[in-house]
């Protein structure tokens, strides 16, 4: 198996050095020039979602909970069907109206340079933990089916997605994408009958089947996942820049859509996967092993290297998108905002700083152990410090950078200091308090939410 994996791994390290010949302006490396069709936005949005919390992850959550454990993957369809049909069309059109690459374009535009460095700081220490997570599902499997030391394996997938990446940008990334669909919807609808099959019923020997065959079966679980998971995939930095892509509004509709229904169909998969590992292996001492233990002990070598390879796409096409949202943010944040760089300088600090971004995930991964609580710490982060100014700015004229400031502070202190709810709930009510109860002077007679009225405003 380990073969195949590294003449898959050279193969797309290949296509991304061939894409990336074709990227020339900092324009073609962040949004695509864009030029984004449905289908290749649907790839490079399906490839981002489907990583390591949405196999390795969910499989663990399977093997605890049961069907419960769909919510993770679930909220995420949820909320990439809402960014579909709502907020999507109408930040892509602010975006292309003035020329933006990145949310914290956004944020400058719409409220103060402060607030788009205040979101770029916390970004950058959340990015870095999902990147980790990412890279420790690649450990996980290739230790267990290949044999390669856990070390090795996240080397080998930081190595991988840092070079093809860093060659191609969103213009490269996006058609790789698109070869890694195909590998993981071969691999797990092919993988999941035959492991269902060894595994008879499911759900025996557990302390309440009935509960573990349930949806719902642990609401205080499910709750949680999708009180954070939804918000975040309405305002991921890295999701939404993919959006900035695309050819049109109707362009985001049609493919952010089809891809949230996929999500919702897909979500079964690696659950089911999770529970069949615990009706095979019920006493495994980590519950994070479940999916690599079916890989290498309850499959035929021939699918067993098909759903590795399914497996190793998802890690490796997630964690580009992590690094898309790292460097890029970096890169324009930082090199140009305080540094006004030109174009050509902005591509060479962008590709300089994914190659350093990747080792640093890396050096990560190898110090942190969980998939879940490295992405549980990303996700609650970015919602609970975005969710509300970017969609208050977005439907709402009068608040400006004091209330996006507070309303950023006041959720990251609730979530430190108790949760995410808590966090989210405080954000809204520092974003109201600290709001103006007139609209600021440029944005009087303008209906909110325009791409017009978005003209920065000071405190």
């Amino acid at each position: 198996m380990l073969w195949a994996i590294l003449v898959y791994a050279a193969a797309l390290a290949a296509a991304g050095l061939y894409f990336g010949r074709r990227v020339h302006a900092a324009a073609d490396f962040f949004v695509a020039s864009r030029g984004l069709p449905a289908g290749l936005l649907f790839s490079t949005f399906l490839a981002a979602n489907l990583g390591a919390g949405a196999t390795v992850g969910v499989a663990q959550l399977g093997y605890q909970y049961g069907l419960a454990a769909w919510w993770w993957v679930g909220s995420a369809g949820i909320g990439s069907l809402l960014l579909a049909y709502f907020v999507g069309p109408r930040i892509w059109a602010v975006a292309a109206e003035h020329d933006l690459y990145t949310v914290g374009d956004y944020l400058e535009l719409r409220y103060s340079r402060s607030v788009r460095l205040l979101l770029a700081s916390f970004l950058w220490l959340g990015s870095l933990a999902i990147l980790a997570g990412q890279l420790i599902a690649m450990g996980f499997i290739l230790e267990v089916a290949a044999g390669l030391p856990r070390a090795w394996g996240c080397a080998l997938g930081g190595v991988l997605v840092t070079l093809y990446f860093a060659a191609g940008g969103l213009w490269g990334t996006a058609r790789i994408n698109l070869i890694q669909i195909l590998v993981k919807g071969a691999g797990f609808c092919i993988a999941v009958p035959w492991v269902l099959r060894e595994a008879g019923a499911l759900g025996q020997g557990t302390p309440d089947p009935q509960a573990y065959l349930s949806v719902f079966g642990d609401p205080d679980a499910a709750l949680g996942w999708a009180l954070i998971l939804i918000p975040s995939f309405l305002v991921s930095p890295g999701l939404l820049q993919k959006l900035f892509g695309a050819r049109d509004a109707a362009t985001v509709r049609r493919a952010v859509g089809a891809q949230g229904f996929v999500l919702l169909g897909y979500s079964f998969l690696p659950v089911l996967l999770g529970m069949a590992a615990r009706a095979l292996y019920p006493d495994l001492a980590d519950a994070g092993l479940a999916l690599p233990h079916v890989l290498a002990h309850a499959l035929p070598t021939w699918i067993g290297g098909l759903l590795l390879a399914a497996i190793f796409s998802a890690e490796v096409s997630s964690a580009d998108a992590v690094l898309f949202m790292i460097s890029t943010s970096v890169a324009r944040d930082l090199g140009q905002t305080l540094l006004k760089l030109p174009d050509a300088a902005l591509l060479r600090w962008t590709r300089v700083t994914a190659v350093l971004a990747g080792a640093a995930g890396v050096a990560l991964a190898v110090w942190l152990d969980s998939i879940i609580a490295a992405l549980t710490l990303f996700y609650s982060l970015l919602t609970v410090t975005l969710f509300v100014p970017l969609l208050g700015g977005l439907y709402w004229s009068r608040p400006g950078p004091t209330a996006a400031l507070a309303s950023m502070l006041a959720g990251a202190a609730g979530a430190l200091a108790f949760n995410s709810q808590i966090g989210i709930a405080l954000a809204a009510l520092a974003f109201l308090v600290f709001s103006p109860w007139r609209r600021p002077p440029g944005l009087q007679g303008r209906p909110p939410g325009r791409p017009s009225q978005l003209s920065r405003t000071d405190p």
